[in-house]
């Protein structure tokens, strides 16, 4: 054997030997990953987790109201004077009908809409829900989409870059911005809009209950575009009595 055939050999052993450990390393790290994905919940998985008990609690509220279960379309009223989350389904003909009101556990800030990243406010206004949490920290939660078109115009004309996000509808019972429900409500809110589509939900977060009362008179300042955002919810709200 030459001399310089012995020296390529021992080169590819001791690439050999170096890169074992690092191979090994690279097996653990892929192994832990894979762990941590499979540790994580779908969708679906919550839904086969929590759908029985939430269908034996909800299919009886749905037919008491006269309303498919689970409905073509949902709509959330979110009252933050009355501290209340109002569940309302379609009809098969398109009629809204109420099923079910749910305490608010925890909700920060004041009446008034939602300005700026950390005001700790929950937004005011008319939203949808786009996407779903299978693995909040608080249980489960509804993603709202807030800042929505609206709340970015107007975020801005007036000069604000940091409107906020991250606004959820989810479990437990504390809550900065959000609206904590519980971790039983949570459950049924989030198989409700996995089964109805989140396309066919839409949510109304109001600063009272335009259908029994007015703004108090001790309502803080509000920006001078919001009368006419208030008047749209108590339009509205014209299609729930």
């Amino acid at each position: 054997m030459s001399a310089k055939w012995i020296c390529g050999v021992l080169v590819v052993l001791a690439a050999l030997i170096f890169m074992a450990p690092v191979r090994a390393k690279v097996k653990r790290l892929a192994a832990s990953a894979t762990q941590t994905v499979k540790g994580r919940k779908t969708v679906a998985d919550r839904v086969n987790e929590f759908g029985e008990a939430v269908d034996k609690r909800l299919a009886p509220r749905f037919r008491e109201a006269g309303v498919p279960y689970p409905p073509s379309r949902i709509t959330l009223i979110g009252l933050k004077h009355e501290k209340l989350l109002d569940l309302w389904a379609s009809t098969t003909n398109g009629q809204f009908r109420h099923v079910k009101t749910y305490p608010i556990l925890g909700a920060s800030g004041k009446l008034g809409p939602k300005l700026r990243e950390g005001d700790r406010q929950v937004p005011e206004g008319l939203y949808r829900i786009e996407s779903l949490n299978p693995n909040s920290s608080f249980h489960l939660a509804l993603r709202i989409n807030y800042p929505n078109k609206f709340d970015r115009e107007k975020a801005a004309q007036e000069g604000r870059t940091e409107p906020g996000s991250d606004i959820m509808i989810h479990g437990s019972t504390a809550s900065i911005g959000c609206l904590a429900m519980g971790d039983p409500a949570a459950e049924e809110l989030f198989v409700l809009a996995a089964r109805t589509g989140i396309q066919n939900i839409e949510v109304i977060l109001s600063p009272v209950d335009f259908r029994v009362r007015e703004l108090p008179p001790d309502m803080p300042p509000v920006p001078a575009w919001m009368p006419a955002l208030y008047a749209k919810i108590r339009k509205e709200f014209g299609r729930f009595r």
